[in-house]
């Protein structure tokens, strides 16, 4: 870690333990993006690495509008703008007949999310990932297109691009029950290094962990997706897809961060976890 990093991370740690502690008791492109193969599109949804073993408007929150009496930490909810992208009746469909397909579940609703994965852009600007995910392009030969459930801009603003109770295809074997979020960024490091979107993107998860009760071993990168004991595929020819964005080595820093934003807010939510090797094996 240079000298530099250590610096700006102390100074945003310090930035947002301000505003979460003052919030603790109060009760936070191109199609085939992140699937996809454009050198502009995301990596969602997991295509191009097969793995062998050797002033923003505050959104709502659509369709999952009740606060929970408690959760597990009370980590306040960060400032999001909703941007809505177009999911209708028939993306509905195509999206109930993916999860058949793929996880034998006969619904488009995510319905009790136990997962957040982590994800880049592998593009410049907002505007390329959320035209990528409005488009609904087919990928891998089949629809819906990919998205995510959240996007992160480089300046910090947090985008909500569905709602949470909506499943989003961005991670093979983990659509199901897994919540997306998407920094633009073509890489782990440059949103490591970015103080304001890194900001926002432990104060988002930090959020939605304790909202849904996600434990901080489930907070995994797209690259680790395999690993994940939630991971399941039923199409032997996807089972051993995934991508390379958000690293393990960088993910582990990720996650030292989200326990440091924690502790120094007075929340409690676990050590950093050990490597998991669940799931490998099928590859």
């Amino acid at each position: 870690m240079t000298a530099r990093r250590s610096s700006n991370r102390v100074a945003w740690l310090a930035i947002a333990a301000v505003g979460a502690t003052t919030a603790i008791g109060v009760w936070v492109a191109a199609a085939g993006a992140h699937q996809g193969a454009s050198p502009t599109a995301a990596s969602t949804d997991g295509a191009s690495v097969r793995v062998v073993p050797t002033t923003p408007t505050v959104a709502p929150t659509p369709g999952d509008t009740s606060v929970p009496p408690s959760s597990v930490h009370g980590a306040p909810r960060p400032a999001i703008t909703w941007r809505p992208i177009p999911f209708g009746a028939l993306r509905r469909a195509e999206t109930l007949a993916y999860a058949r397909r793929h996880y034998g579940l006969n619904t488009w609703r995510l319905s009790t999310p136990r997962v957040i994965v982590e994800h880049y852009t592998a593009g410049t600007s907002f505007a390329s990932a959320y035209a990528t995910f409005a488009g609904n392009t087919a990928h891998l030969g089949e629809l819906p297109g990919v998205c995510a459930q959240f996007v992160i801009d480089a300046d910090g603003t947090i985008y909500q691009l569905v709602p949470l109770d909506t499943m989003c295809r961005h991670t093979v074997g983990l659509n199901w029950t897994a919540i997306g979020i998407e920094h633009v960024g073509t890489s782990d490091a440059q949103i490591l290094h970015d103080p304001a979107q890194l900001r926002s993107s432990l104060r988002l998860t930090l959020w939605l962990m304790g909202r849904f009760h996600i434990g901080l071993a489930n907070v995994i990168g797209h690259g680790e997706s395999l690993a994940s004991p939630f991971h399941r595929e039923l199409d032997p020819a996807w089972r051993c897809l995934t991508h390379a964005d958000w690293s393990h080595t960088d993910m582990q820093v990720y996650r030292r961060d989200l326990v440091t934003l924690a502790r120094s807010a007075g929340l409690d939510i676990g050590p950093t976890p050990a490597p998991s090797t669940a799931g490998l094996t099928a590859c």
